[in-house]
């Protein structure tokens, strides 16, 4: 199976002032595009050539993990994105988010936390178990919660290829802007 760069489902200058025209050519032209282009050079005559990716992602290790893990978490993170967000979850959602940290700004904070204090390069990721009870989990480098047996809901890329260009060192600063785009009902058809 070869994997394909996605399609944006919007131009790449939709999401200005939050991210940047330049950064969406350059976060999703480049370095989605290296980790695709990596991942189907790296699958080819081994036991992932036709695997999909949350598969490559579950049971592979190494460099194949990496690229692999990178082009499943940009899937995610580029599809969650409109150029005017909702505002909040809602429905079943919005209460499985309520029910685990009692009101949605209880959970925006408690997310935004943890994306800043992940050292280094890596995700935030809201997550469900089989269950769909939700938590909140950071993860190092090409992390994604598909190895940990959970079910990714909303995912934040803090490597600084995502917010550089636009907020250089000022990680805080540009997760809070991303609530403005999250299209919490692509999130919601996640759940």
């Amino acid at each position: 199976m070869k994997h394909e760069l996605i399609v944006l489902p919007y131009p790449a200058n939709a999401l200005e002032p939050v991210i940047s025209e330049t950064t969406i050519n350059l976060h999703h032209g480049k370095h989605l595009a290296t980790y695709v282009n990596n991942l189907n050079n790296l699958i080819q005559g081994t036991k992932f050539e036709n695997a999909d990716l949350e598969t490559i992602v579950r049971e592979s290790d190494g460099a194949l993990f990496n690229n692999a893990g990178q082009t499943l978490n940009h899937n995610y993170y580029f599809t969650q994105f409109a150029p005017k967000s909702e505002g909040r979850p809602s429905g079943r959602l919005l209460k499985a988010i309520e029910e685990a940290w009692g009101s949605f700004e209880n959970f925006r904070s408690e997310f935004e936390t943890a994306a800043t204090s992940l050292f280094g390069s890596g995700w935030a990721w809201l997550a469900a178990d089989k269950e769909g009870k939700l938590q909140i989990t950071k993860e190092q480098n090409a992390g994604n919660p598909v190895a940990k047996g959970l079910k990714p809901i909303l995912g934040i890329d803090v490597w600084e290829h995502a917010y550089y260009l636009d907020y250089q060192n000022r990680r805080a600063d540009h997760l809070k802007e991303l609530w403005k785009i999250i299209s919490w009902a692509e999130v919601e058809k996640r759940y």
